[in-house]
């Protein structure tokens, strides 16, 4: 198997709209959550979101474009344009070579509010022409495949939660199996909008607090639910030689992945967390190392099931003594849940993690809880010397997936 490595990081977070102010603010543990802005929530229990602010399209692409795409399509391109630029790949790869694993969990679902609101009052020839191709889920990766020239294997995998964890693991396989020599990895999402955020709620799944700092708060006893986020991420894999041969500046090496199915619910997890640590242990033992010197990216998604269950993952994934010697912290007590961008945002932060041996908090934690009990970096960064970085999703349907990253060691 070729060895893959990571070149090119981009981000547009409820924290900052590139990579650079995103991780400052992850790592000062300032979370980017406050009041619904997109719409009127005078009627809705859950008012809170963690809106991507001050984004301007008009940066990546000409203001006909911009209309032209669903809100989640901006958000790829501006993340993918950031990390083919930070990459130095352009015009240093062969474009058959080139793909594009780019996923949302749920795609263009503004556009599917505004168009059908146009239907019911204005008739169907109002309807917009682009619709269809503003609603695929498909959409990103392909708009991101044109803008990119990239002419290799392109799609976007679904997997709800999952989703963009789920695109990079595969694109690693992809280039260690040599069916590519680079992939443009990620996710986007765009869902605040007033029927996802009344769904999410009628289920139980988003916090009602009105407190934007006991809102998202993982492994918190308090914490009641997740808070909506948005945005997209992406990453540029490369086969190493190929990195090496032009001088490419190399952030970490993916060294695993483990991918796995509950089977047990569509939105709750398995109780015992049995599938979410086999994709832990399958990404773990993949890496290859013997080490204590771990950061794991959690789900932590705040709401009461989830955040027990994972710490129990954890522990059945690496064995308990071991498990409370990692560190564990939830970068989603800043960005809210981003759903199909979720996996990629907070793969970033690991590679980043790695890459300056930080580990971003898990801001607002306060209240302890007896059934959530690893250390969490609780509200301050951590300087940590780190061997290995794991980055865990868990997705509604019982889709799991978690990736490995290490340092890269000359050969």
């Amino acid at each position: 198997m070729k060895r893959v490595v990571v070149t090119g990081l981009g981000a547009v977070t409820p924290v900052g709209n590139d990579v650079a102010s995103t991780w400052d603010a992850l790592c000062a543990g300032r979370h980017g959550i406050g009041p619904i802005t997109q719409f009127d929530t005078t009627e809705y229990k859950a008012t809170l979101a963690a809106e991507v602010k001050g984004f301007d399209p008009l940066k990546y692409m000409d203001r006909g474009e911009a209309r032209r795409h669903d809100r989640y399509v901006n958000f790829a391109l501006a993340a993918a344009v950031q990390a083919m630029e930070d990459s130095g790949l352009e015009g240093k790869i062969d474009p058959e070579q080139f793909g594009v694993y780019f996923s949302s969990g749920i795609g263009g679902f503004n556009t599917m509010r505004t168009e059908e609101e146009k239907l019911l009052s204005k008739g169907p020839n109002r309807v917009s022409p682009y619709c269809i191709t503003m609603m695929m889920p498909n959409a990103a990766a392909g708009e991101v495949s044109i803008r990119l020239k990239a002419k290799g294997p392109s799609f976007g995998i679904v997997s709800a939660c999952a989703s963009s964890n789920h695109a990079i693991g595969e694109a690693y396989r992809a280039i260690a199996h040599g069916y590519c020599t680079a992939i443009m990895a990620g996710g986007a999402e765009a869902t605040i909008t007033p029927v996802c955020v009344a769904g999410f709620t009628n289920c139980m799944a988003l916090s009602r607090s009105t407190d934007p700092d006991r809102a998202s708060i993982p492994f918190d006893k308090e914490r009641n639910g997740f808070v909506l986020g948005e945005g997209a991420a992406a990453l540029l894999l490369e086969e190493y030689e190929h990195a090496k041969a032009r001088g490419a500046k190399i952030y970490a090496e993916l060294c695993g992945y483990g991918a796995t199915s509950d089977a047990y619910h569509i939105t709750a997890p398995d109780p015992e967390g049995k599938g979410g640590a086999r994709a832990m242990r399958e990404a773990y033992e993949q890496a290859g190392l013997d080490t204590d010197r771990i950061y794991i990216n959690a789900h932590g998604t705040s709401t009461p099931m989830n955040d027990k269950i994972e710490t129990m993952a954890i522990k059945l994934a690496l064995g308990e003594e071991k498990a409370r010697r990692v560190l564990v912290s939830s970068t989603k007590s800043m960005t809210g849940h981003m759903l199909g961008a979720a996996g990629a945002t907070e793969a970033v932060a690991s590679v980043l993690a790695l890459y300056h041996g930080v580990v971003p908090p898990t801001a607002g934690l306060q209240v302890s809880d007896p059934e959530c009990d690893l250390d969490y970096v609780p509200n301050e960064k951590r300087e940590a010397e780190l061997d290995l970085v794991l980055s865990s999703s868990l997705g509604f349907g019982g889709h799991n997936a978690c990736i490995a990253f290490k340092k890269v060691k000359e050969d």
